[in-house]
């Protein structure tokens, strides 16, 4: 028989009794002191790293449309779906559901402050003009502006009103709206702006003759980009064909500038310049006799019409006798015009066109010009309307404006 030791200071009293199976199981296997008086088993499945509960996605979802504000009804919606799911699941994210709540209830509360006050048009009207890649849509009719690189050509950029009393690189004579539906092209976009800018330059500039040679025009237009945005709108204005010149002063002069007798001269003169415009593709008669007897008869009517206004107006002592002096001479243009149109061959098309021309000399309409107080330099020559028909150029000018 064994006797036990005596007991000491680290034994305890009585005889040891080791730990008797099945220890309490734990995340690192069985514990490391035995059960008994003064220790708590661990409960089953404890870890000291328990997972917290996860956060609600429409709780985050509400607070980023509460935040940009651009569907506040949407974010308002998700808050109030996130409250109930994080209750019942519990889940986080109720001070995500409730900041989303808060900030999509005051989004909708502007938004229907803007539409009640037309805050919204304004808005989207500033959005479509960001779109844009050309002029900044904000200028106006009359308007003068400056854009980078002193260019208007290769798409200008954002340009900058400056006052037309100064130099400047553009004025603004005209804009109008594309039809909508799918962006057409740019190729389609551009035809229609350069036609309908070209057609709507006499009713900013009325006097052709005041335009300085070096000035053309140009045009701002949408694009496929900015098209989307709800961008129509083509600017037309004017501009320097010379590369880094500018124009200084308006060229503005229509009704808000002309007196009476000055618009009534110019609109029977505008009948000539149109149909002078009209002038065929073909660059020798020979091409296509057909299409220039067709141009000689609408400038034959033209001139009938121009020389009827200018008869059936009351026009100042001054005017009378230069004025009655120039219809007479479109009379005797008018009829070779109307035998060029008959022409049976290009020999005969020339010899009454060439006479024709003649007849209508611009400094035959100079007379009229300063006793009305128009300007009196005529236009350089440009093309067939200022030369011969068979130089080869096709574009139609204004050297027979009078």
């Amino acid at each position: 028989m064994s006797i036990p030791p005596p007991p000491g200071p680290q034994q305890p009293h009585g005889p040891y009794q080791p730990p008797q199976p099945p220890y309490p199981q734990g995340p690192y296997g069985p514990p490391a002191y035995p059960q008994g008086p003064g220790y708590q088993p661990w409960a089953q499945g404890y870890s000291p790293y328990n997972r917290p509960a996860p956060v609600n996605g429409l709780a985050i979802t509400s607070l980023v449309f509460g935040l940009l504000c651009c569907l506040p009804g949407l974010g308002l919606v998700f808050g109030l779906i996130a409250l109930r799911q994080v209750r019942r699941r519990g889940e986080r994210g109720t001070a995500l559901a409730v900041t989303g709540s808060v900030l999509s209830g005051i989004g909708l509360a502007l938004w229907a402050l803007m539409l009640a006050t037309g805050g919204a048009s304004s808005f989207w009207e500033g959005v479509k003009e960001g779109a844009r890649d050309g002029a900044d849509a904000s200028l106006v009719t009359g308007e003068c502006f400056d854009s980078p690189g002193g260019t208007l050509s290769g798409g200008a950029g954002v340009v900058t009103g400056v006052p037309c009393s100064g130099e400047h690189d553009g004025e603004v004579f005209a804009s109008f709206r594309l039809r909508d539906g799918g962006y057409p092209g740019d190729g389609s976009v551009t035809d229609t702006a350069d036609e309908r800018c070209y057609g709507l330059r006499y009713t900013y500039a009325m006097d052709a003759w005041a335009v300085p040679d070096d000035v053309d025009v140009y045009y701002f237009t949408p694009t496929a980009r900015s098209w989307p945005a709800g961008d129509r709108e083509v600017t037309c204005v004017f501009g320097n064909v010379t590369e880094g010149a500018n124009l200084t002063g308006s060229l503005r002069n229509d009704a808000t500038v002309l007196d009476a007798d000055q618009r009534a001269y110019l609109r029977a003169a505008h009948l000539l310049n149109a149909a002078v415009e009209s002038a065929p593709e073909e660059r020798y008669v020979e091409d296509d006799l057909p299409g220039h007897r067709a141009w000689a008869g609408r400038i034959t009517t033209a001139l009938d019409g121009q020389a009827r206004s200018l008869r059936g107006h009351e026009w100042p002592a001054r005017a009378r006798k230069p004025v009655t002096a120039l219809a007479a001479d479109l009379d005797r243009a008018r009829a070779e015009w109307a035998k060029a149109a008959k022409a049976k061959d290009a020999g005969a098309f020339y010899r009454h066109y060439e006479t024709g021309l003649r007849l209508l000399d611009p400094e035959k309409g100079v007379p009229a010009r300063t006793a009305l107080g128009l300007d009196t330099t005529p236009p350089a020559a440009d093309g067939r309307a200022g030369g011969d028909a068979r130089d080869g150029d096709s574009d139609g000018g204004s050297g027979m404006a009078v």
